[in-house]
Formats: C-alpha cells, sequence, structure tokens
C-alpha cells in the first residue's frame, strides 16, 4: 500500500486555495523572522497581522495589523485567526495548542500542529525521520545517570546531550566526551525532571 499524498491527507491542504495578494497571512510570533516574511509578504501585496505578546516586535513594526496577546491567550487567537486568510508561525516552540485552536477555528495553519509536535521534539522528530527511511545519527532517550553511562558505551563519544524540548540556537546543549561526563551532564540539564536526547 503506498502512502497517500499530503492533499489528501490533510483537511487543510485538500481545502486551501492559493491566495491571492490582497489576503491577510498571520503570524505567531513577531521576532526578526517574523518580519523578514511580513516585508517580504507586504511587497508580494499581502497583508499582515502578527499575534506577539511585545508591544514593539519588530514583526508589529511592519505588520498591517498586531494583536498584542500571549501566544496562548485564546481572545488573541480567535481576534488572529478573526483577520487571517491563513496563518503560520516563525519559531516551533509556539505551544501546538494555539495552533490546534486555530485549525479547529477552520484557518489554515502550515506547518500543522500535527508537524509541530514531531518537530519540536527532538526525540520525536529524530523517531519519526528514522521510521520515514530518512537518515539520522545514532540517538538515544536519556532520563537518568545510569542510563547515560549505559545506553552506548564508549564507543560513539563524543556525543551531544540536548535538551528534547525547548533548546534552540546551541542552547540546551552540551558536548559530552565520555559516559561519566555524559552522566554529570545529565544531572546538571535536569534529567528526570526532562527528556533529553544523547545523539
Amino acid at each position: 500500500m503506498t502512502a497517500a499524498h499530503p492533499s489528501t491527507q490533510s483537511p487543510a491542504f485538500a481545502s486551501s486555495a492559493p491566495l491571492l495578494p490582497g489576503a491577510t497571512l498571520g503570524i505567531l510570533g513577531g521576532g526578526q523572522l517574523g518580519r523578514m516574511f511580513a516585508m517580504a509578504a507586504k511587497r508580494m501585496g499581502y497583508r499582515v497581522a502578527v499575534l506577539e505578546p511585545s508591544p514593539d516586535s519588530p514583526c508589529g513594526q511592519v505588520a498591517d495589523e498586531v494583536v498584542q496577546a500571549d501566544y496562548t491567550d485564546e481572545a488573541g487567537l480567535r481576534r488572529l485567526a478573526a483577520v487571517s486568510d491563513a496563518i503560520t508561525y516563525e519559531f516551533e516552540n509556539v505551544d501546538a495548542r494555539a495552533v490546534e485552536l486555530l485549525e479547529s477555528l477552520g484557518k489554515p495553519v502550515h506547518p500543522s500542529s500535527a508537524a509541530l509536535r514531531i518537530t519540536q521534539d527532538r526525540i520525536l522528530e529524530k523517531t519519526f525521520a528514522r521510521e520515514n527511511g530518512i537518515p539520522v545519527t545514532e540517538f538515544a532517550s536519556v532520563r537518568s545517570e545510569d542510563e547515560a553511562r549505559a545506553v552506548f558505551g564508549d564507543k560513539t563519544f563524543p556525543a551531544f546531550l540536548k535538551t528534547a524540548r525547548g533548546g534552540y540556537d546551541g542552547k540546551g546543549q552540551v558536548k559530552v566526551h565520555d559516559a561519566e561526563e555524559c552522566a554529570r551532564a545529565v544531572r546538571e540539564m535536569g534529567g528526570g525532571a526532562r527528556d533529553l536526547i544523547l545523539e
């Protein structure tokens, strides 16, 4: 059995038609990537709305409409949905429940909440890639110092220990050179209280 084309698997893909200039594109997040997106969209003739907690965000400075609210604020999310024809987000650490709410309001959101849930968790992301035939480096979920000592032995060090969620731009990760150093890093990074991945 072959996999169905994405357009037949997702109602958002199936129901979305091309958005012509004049449509409003919504963005969750008002940082620099959102600003670059907004400026490019406006040059192409689109309007831009942004939901962002900060009163003077980089994206908000160039957007046509700013909804100043927390990323999980239901009233703010409903306002963004009301003024947007399609919505995206500028960073992967946005709460997936916010994206689910926007989708439940009938708005096409790309990438979808299902994609977001996978990509914002390094363990889920690597597992998904491996299960779909995409080569990935050797990895293991690590939750304790004992697991850190035992998971690979000494054959694959040096390695990187990373938080499974919330890390970005080098934050939430440390290079380790042997099993004992890895065990110490697990303790320092809060292993047990949070999921870690060793790659």
